[in-house]
């Protein structure tokens, strides 16, 4: 567990961060720029859990965030360096996890009828957003597994994890009585 007896270094004070491996790295670099949207994604999590959340959802979502610690800790390290070092990294058993609570909510809320547009109750919304967030850490994901490797699980992850923020949405408005604000095509 890391002990930071200090928050400010002043080693970044020339545009670049260390990973976890020691290198130093432009801050604006692809790996960077994933890591930080899922440190985005966290708070947006973090900020729906906050809202005061039917007690499922409640119960669940830190555990989400502790696994998008893990995530960020799989992303902030090479490939390379993973077999030097001990650390929290996405496994196959966390995206399964996604896939069991997706099954359960949806026996909940039913099948999708109709296209969902972001809204209901002020948590559902906001769990909207985070899953735009994922969403965009997932693209960036898979653009930095294109120019270099990343773990087998953290596409995956991010995927399941999207699909599973979505319909937390959906369970949340379900659970507070409110019905869907749906996509009116006719518009």
């Amino acid at each position: 567990m890391p002990r930071l007896t200090r928050i400010y270094t002043r080693k970044g004070d020339d545009g670049t961060t260390g990973l976890g491996g020691g290198q130093r790295v432009a801050k604006d670099t692809l790996r960077v720029a994933t890591y930080g949207t899922v440190d985005e994604l966290n708070a947006a999590v973090g900020l729906a859990v906050a809202s005061g959340l039917v007690p499922r959802l409640a119960a669940t979502l830190p555990v989400i965030q502790n696994e998008l610690f893990h995530l960020g800790s799989d992303l902030c390290f090479l490939e390379a360096d993973k077999v030097t070092f001990t650390l929290p990294q996405i496994a196959a058993r966390h995206v399964e996890a996604l896939e069991q609570l997706m099954d359960e909510l949806n026996e909940v809320v039913g099948p999708l009828e109709n296209f969902v547009l972001p809204g209901g109750a002020i948590g559902a919304a906001q769990l909207h957003v985070a899953r735009t967030v994922c969403r965009r850490a997932e693209r960036e994901a898979i653009t930095l597994a294109r120019q270099e490797p990343v773990g087998p699980f953290v596409i995956a992850y991010l995927n399941r994890l999207s699909d599973a923020l979505f319909v937390m949405a959906r369970y949340e408005n379900r659970q507070r009585g409110l019905a869907e604000p749906l996509w009116d095509s006719a518009l």
